[in-house]
């Protein structure tokens, strides 16, 4: 038999056995949720010859933190292009980990923010206003990303509904997250309240909001704290809710 045939003879054997392994290991990727890890030529040139290698080898979590310091260095530094660089990096290598996610969406969208906003050295407000806007929409991809890579875990909806409140003034998208937070296995009992507060806030839906706060109200005095009650007796008053189906007004004791 020739050399070529042989050879060929030799591609053909381990291709047949290459596939099912390949298809298996993409199958454990989806169900995974590995949407964000790509080694190529740009994170090769990123990390460097060993920390390629490394990650290749099943290291990458030793590069990732190895890099998530260098991050927190720079974090120290205020430079900001280059926590941005390596976040991109750790969060490629560690998909799963939602701290890194949720630090890289936090230095964003709230440090590299105010620090953009607080610049002295531009004069214009509109630029700082501009870099600001785009340190949010940064921390919002960090986090939209983060969500992606792990859709059955609340921590990541949490922290952009907080990032869509506090930063966009955003009250239905809030409202949105924490309400999809909530419905996840280990999300925190204070997500149906949130989404339930952010919703009274939003033209038009108050019959809706005030429907899901008097349920929340309704089921026991474990849900009765001040900020709800103070919200619920809002939308009675703004929808004219008859003075029979209100709550008692010696509710108003316990609001601040």
């Amino acid at each position: 038999m020739s050399r070529g045939l042989i050879a060929l003879a030799v591609l053909m054997v381990v291709g047949a056995v290459k596939l099912p392994l390949e298809r298996n290991l993409a199958a454990l990727h989806r169900q995974e949720h590995f949407h964000g890890v790509e080694f190529n030529l740009d994170l090769r040139e990123k990390l460097g010859q060993l920390g390629f290698v490394a990650a290749l080898s099943g290291f990458r979590a030793i590069v990732a933190d190895a890099l998530f310091i260098q991050a927190h260095a720079a974090w120290e530094n205020t430079e900001w292009g280059r926590m941005l660089l390596l976040f991109r990096h750790i969060t490629t290598l560690q998909p799963r980990v939602l701290l890194f996610w949720d630090t890289a969406a936090w230095h964003m969208a709230w440090n590299a923010s105010v620090a953009a906003m607080n610049d002295q050295t531009q004069q214009r407000l509109a630029l700082r206003v501009k870099a600001q806007r785009e340190y949010f929409a940064l921390g919002k991809d960090f986090l939209e990303r983060g969500i992606k890579n792990n859709p059955d875990r609340p921590d990541l909806y949490d922290a952009l509904a907080r990032l869509y409140k506090e930063k966009y003034k955003d009250h239905e998208r809030a409202s949105e997250f924490y309400g999809k937070a909530a419905v996840l296995p280990g999300a925190p009992t204070f997500d149906r309240r949130f989404s339930a507060y952010e919703l009274s806030y939003c033209d038009g839906r108050e019959r809706e909001a005030y429907e899901r706060l008097r349920r929340l109200y309704d089921e026991g005095p474990q849900e009765r704290l001040p900020t709800l009650i103070k919200r619920l007796k809002y939308l009675e008053n703004k929808l004219g809710i008859p003075q029979e189906q209100r709550i008692p007004d010696n509710e108003n004791k316990v609001v601040k």
